[in-house]
C-alpha cells in the first residue's frame, strides 16, 4: 500500500492478514430453556390453583343454574337466579383470561358482554343478557370445560412434581422406610431382567440411583410440562371466551362510522371558523379598501393631497388583507408544506410565532410521509401553537416531529400556565374531533400550573 503523509513524515499503513475468528453464536437452544425456566414459577403457580378454583366455580355455577332452572316456572324469581350463574361464570371466565395474562401467556381480545340493547331498559337488557352467547359460553367453560381440564392439568402437575422431589430426596428419607417383605426392586428388574448383573440380595444403592436419575429428568423436563399445560388452558380459553372475529369486524365499522361523524363535524367546525375569520379580517378590510378608493375618487380633482393619503391607506388596506389571506391559508396547505415537507412548514410557523418556538425533526433518516398525513400533521401541530401563543402564557415552545412503529406523533409544549381541556367549546375540541375523522388521536396533558403537552397521532400508513 502506498505510504500516506502526515505532518512532513511518512506513515506506512499495515494490514494484518490473519484470519478473522467469528464470534461464538449464542447457543439459542440454551437461551430457550432458560427463557422457559423463568416463566415456569408462574406456570406453576397458575397450574396448581386451576383445579381449586375451577372446583369453586363449578359448585357455586352449577348450583345457581340449577337453582334457576327449577324455579324459573314456579317463581320468576327463578330468572334472576339464572342470570346470577350466568354473572358469576362470567366473573370466573375473567378470572381466568386474568390468570392467563399473569402466567406469562399472550392476551386474549376480550368480549363485549353488553350490546345496544342493554341500554334500552330493563327487557332490553334481560335480552342482551339471554341473547348474548358469551355468557353462555362462559357457563359451558366453567361447569364443563375448565373444571375437566384443570382436574387433567392439575393432576398431571402435582405427580410430576412429586415424583420429580421424591426421586431427588430418595437418599434421605429412603432409610427411613422398612422395605418388609420387598423380593424385587425396579433397579434388580432393569439390570437383571437384561442379563447385566447376577442378582444380589440388596439393590438399595441401584434404587437411590435409578430414583436421582428419574427426579432429574423429571425436574428437567417440568418447564416443558408447565408450558404445554399453561399453553392447553389458553387455546381452550381464547376459542371459547375470546371475542369472536363477526365482533372485531362489528367493532372497526362503528370505529369507521364514527370517524366518518367525527370527521365531517371537524370539517363544519374549520368550515364556519373560516367563514368567520374571512368575514372578520380580509372582508372587513376589503370594504374599507372600496370606501377609501370611493372617497379618493371624490377628493382626486377638488383636494388632490387627501386623495393620495386616502390612496395611500387603501395600499396598506390591501397589503393587511394580502397577508391575511396568506395566514389563512397557511392554516390549511401552505406551498412550503407541499414542496419542502412538514419539518420545513413547521419551521416557517416557528419563525413567525411571537413567542420563541423551535422545532426538533426526530424523524429517522429517509423517511416519506404521505401528503395527506403530513397535510393533518400540519394543522394539528398549527392548531396547537395558534392555541399556546393565545392562552398559555409561555415564554418557550417546542414543536417535536417522530414516529413509532404505526404512527406520526407531533407533540407541541410549552412552558405556560397550564389547564388547557379538549371539552366542547374550547380550541382543542374541534382539533380532537378532526384527528379522530383520519383514525388519529389527540392526547392534551395540561395540569394548572403548567407543563402543557399536546400530542396527536396520525397513522402512518392509510386505512
Amino acid at each position: 500500500m502506498p505510504p500516506r503523509s502526515t505532518s512532513g513524515q511518512t506513515e506506512f499503513m499495515t494490514i494484518d492478514t490473519a484470519p478473522a475468528t467469528a464470534p461464538t453464536p449464542a447457543p439459542a437452544k440454551a437461551n430457550l430453556y432458560v427463557s422457559l425456566w423463568r416463566t415456569t414459577p408462574r406456570e406453576l403457580g397458575f397450574l396448581l390453583l386451576a383445579f381449586p378454583i375451577a372446583t369453586v366455580g363449578f359448585g357455586v355455577s352449577i348450583a345457581l343454574f340449577n337453582a334457576g332452572v327449577a324455579t324459573v316456572v314456579p317463581i320468576f324469581i327463578g330468572v334472576f337466579i339464572l342470570i346470577g350463574s350466568l354473572y358469576v361464570a362470567r366473573g370466573f371466565a375473567t378470572l381466568e383470561l386474568i390468570r392467563l395474562e399473569w402466567a406469562g401467556r399472550p392476551p386474549i381480545t376480550r368480549t363485549d358482554w353488553q350490546d345496544a340493547r342493554a341500554k334500552t331498559g330493563f327487557w332490553g337488557w334481560l335480552r342482551s343478557l339471554l341473547g348474548n352467547g358469551h355468557y353462555w359460553l362462559a357457563l359451558l367453560h366453567t361447569v364443563v370445560i375448565n373444571f375437566a381440564v384443570s382436574l387433567f392439568t392439575w393432576t398431571v402437575t402435582v405427580v410430576w412434581i412429586s415424583v420429580s422431589l421424591g426421586g431427588l430426596t430418595y437418599w434421605f428419607w429412603g432409610r427411613f422406610t422398612s422395605p418388609g417383605d420387598q423380593q424385587l426392586y425396579i433397579s434388580q428388574w432393569l439390570l437383571f431382567g437384561r442379563g447385566l448383573v447376577r442378582p444380589n440380595p440388596s439393590y438399595e444403592a441401584g434404587e437411590v440411583v435409578l430414583y436421582l436419575i428419574l427426579g432429574v429428568v423429571l425436574l428437567a423436563t417440568l418447564p416443558f410440562i408447565t408450558r404445554g399445560l399453561t399453553a392447553l388452558h389458553w387455546s381452550i380459553a381464547r376459542g371459547v371466551l375470546g371475542a369472536w372475529k363477526s365482533e372485531a369486524l362489528g367493532q372497526q365499522v362503528r370505529d369507521l362510522s364514527d370517524a366518518r361523524g367525527a370527521a365531517s363535524s371537524a370539517e363544519g367546525h374549520s368550515l364556519r371558523r373560516l367563514e368567520r375569520d374571512i368575514h372578520d379580517g380580509p372582508q372587513q378590510r376589503l370594504v374599507r379598501l372600496q370606501m377609501d378608493l370611493a372617497a379618493a375618487e371624490r377628493q382626486l380633482d377638488g383636494d388632490p393631497e387627501k386623495a393620495r393619503k386616502l390612496i395611500a391607506e387603501a395600499m396598506q388596506q390591501s397589503k393587511d388583507a394580502l397577508e391575511e389571506l396568506r395566514s389563512l391559508s397557511r392554516g390549511f396547505a401552505p406551498p412550503i408544506l407541499l414542496d419542502r415537507g412538514l419539518v420545513a412548514a413547521l419551521e416557517s410557523a416557528a419563525t413567525r410565532s411571537p413567542i420563541p418556538t423551535t422545532v426538533t425533526d426526530a424523524l429517522p433518516e429517509g423517511t416519506a410521509l404521505p401528503q395527506e398525513t403530513e397535510r393533518n400533521a400540519y394543522f394539528a401541530a398549527s392548531e396547537a401553537l395558534t392555541n399556546a401563543i393565545k392562552h398559555s402564557g409561555a415564554t418557550n415552545i417546542e414543536i417535536r416531529v417522530s414516529t413509532t412503529a404505526k404512527d406520526l406523533v407531533v407533540t407541541v409544549s410549552d412552558n405556560g400556565t397550564g389547564g388547557a381541556t379538549t371539552k366542547a367549546g374550547h380550541g382543542l375540541a374541534g382539533l380532537r374531533e378532526r384527528m379522530r375523522g383520519v383514525s388519529g388521536a389527540l392526547e392534551v396533558h395540561s395540569p394548572t400550573g403548567g407543563p402543557t403537552i399536546v400530542s396527536a397521532r396520525l397513522p402512518l400508513a392509510p386505512l
